[in-house]
């Protein structure tokens, strides 16, 4: 006898969407979207999706109308409810831009829940697509069957974001002069946390004092070696996930 095909099949492409799902009420999908559908992925009508809505969860929904520039899906099964995320923040400084690509993809798929790109007096770079950055993490999302997406904030000043700082969110400052070592760091302070990273060059003296002055600030070491700052705020967010956060 015939294996039962699984359903949703496994091979079904995944969306995040902007409309909210629910339950037999439509939603039309266009634009790249679309695209991927039909050229890519060659859907015809009754072929299942998997929608995502960064609200109520993650949904099976079938196509009931397939066209050249828009394919209407009709959710039929709430697979998944929206994950819980940790309350973890990424204060990265900017970086060159594929650098900073890598950074934004990485802390989508470790679950971080707000990335807030900062600029030091030692960027590189100054600006940010946001509407690239924010399609980064929701492909990143897409690929790693996440049902909930990081928000991706405006770049902020370091002396803004300091000055602003809520008092009752703890930021780990990764400190290239040393600190207290980053696993206990994060064991000892569980609560809403944050993790501050710094540009190619560091931070200077003074950007560092103003940090330490912080009195949520904690600075932290990530190990003998100087890493780069892509892969300190990857290393750093994975260590927080695995000591404090839902791993």
């Amino acid at each position: 006898m015939p294996a039962t095909p699984a359903w949703p099949p496994r091979s079904a492409p995944r969306l995040f969407v902007a409309t909210p799902l629910a339950k037999g009420e439509a939603v039309t999908v266009e634009g790249n979207q679309a695209h991927y559908l039909a050229k890519v992925m060659r859907m015809a009508e009754g072929d299942v999706a998997i929608l995502c809505d960064d609200a109520t969860g993650e949904w099976a929904a079938r196509a009931v109308s397939v066209g050249k520039r828009e394919i209407v899906l009709e959710p039929a099964e709430m697979l998944r409810p929206r994950e819980q995320v940790p309350d973890f923040w990424l204060c990265a400084a900017l970086l060159k831009k594929d650098r900073f690509d890598l950074v934004l993809e990485k802390a989508s798929e470790l679950g971080v829940r707000r990335i807030r790109p900062v600029l030091a007096r030692r960027c590189v770079a100054d600006k940010l697509n946001l509407d690239r950055a924010r399609a980064i993490v929701t492909e990143a999302a897409e690929q790693c069957a996440r049902t909930a997406l990081p928000e991706v904030a405006e770049p902020v000043k370091l002396d803004a974001l300091l000055r602003d700082w809520p008092a009752d969110r703890t930021l780990f400052f990764a400190d290239e002069l040393g600190g207290e070592p980053a696993a206990t760091a994060f064991a000892a302070n569980p609560g809403p946390s944050a993790l501050l990273i710094g540009p190619e060059g560091g931070f200077d003296d003074a950007e560092r004092a103003a940090v330490r002055a912080l009195p949520g600030a904690r600075p932290i070491s990530l190990g003998p070696r100087i890493l780069r700052g892509e892969t300190a705020a990857i290393a750093a967010a994975a260590l927080w996930m695995a000591t404090a956060g839902d791993w």
